[in-house]
């Protein structure tokens, strides 16, 4: 696997520029245990406290468009504190980023308490999406109810049933999918958006597009 080595200390003092080697060493000599690859290593001196970080923003980068694998780090303070540890957690987590940390001498082992509080996004979040799409449906079928035909924004709608491909911005299913929405879900905002197409459309020219 790929691995991004991600090293932070919180102040710019001189004393602390030992700090970011010996962390960066410890995470090279965990890479080299685990049979990791490292594809690059970040250094930043923030606050663990603020996540409008630049080292932050570029593993994220990375790590979307599929760039690395997993994440490196000293140990969990060194991604973040607090709220902010959280959020980082769970976004990683949707990415389905592993963690190892050198204070593990492998994979991160959330606490008892950071594990329940992720459970707890993790359901409030889906719950939110839940919400979100069932006013895209509603509002879908109120539109159709008032006489809105959404096959009417299709390119080719004067052509024969099955002459061509169905063209929806396949960029929009990939960043709903990146979100967790279902296959049917995504073709439900689809449809909303104007684009006639299924489920089972939806799914196969994802499948497609992640094979190029």
């Amino acid at each position: 696997m790929r691995a991004i080595i991600y090293c932070r200390v919180s102040t710019d003092k001189e004393t602390q520029e030992t700090s970011l080697a010996r962390q960066k060493h410890e995470l090279m000599e965990l890479a080299t245990n685990n049979h990791l690859t490292v594809s690059c290593c970040i250094q930043e001196q923030e606050s663990g406290y603020k996540i409008d970080r630049d080292g932050i923003f570029q593993l994220l980068d990375l790590f979307s468009d599929g760039e690395a694998d997993c994440l490196l780090i000293q140990d969990e303070t060194r991604l973040g504190r607090g709220n902010t540890k959280i959020a980082l957690f769970h976004q990683l987590h949707k990415l389905n980023i592993p963690i190892y940390t050198s204070y593990h001498d492998g994979k991160l082992e959330l606490s008892e308490a950071d594990s329940m509080v992720l459970q707890i996004v993790g359901i409030v979040e889906e719950y939110q999406r839940k919400i979100h799409n069932a006013k895209i449906k509603r509002g879908i079928q109120r539109a159709i109810k008032n006489g809105y035909n959404p096959s009417n924004n299709l390119s080719n709608q004067d052509k024969a049933p099955g002459r061509e491909r169905k063209t929806f911005p396949i960029e929009e299913v990939v960043r709903l999918r990146e979100n967790n929405l279902t296959f049917e879900e995504i073709a439900t905002t689809l449809n909303g958006l104007g684009y006639s197409v299924s489920k089972a459309t939806v799914h196969r020219r994802y499948q497609e597009f992640q094979n190029t």
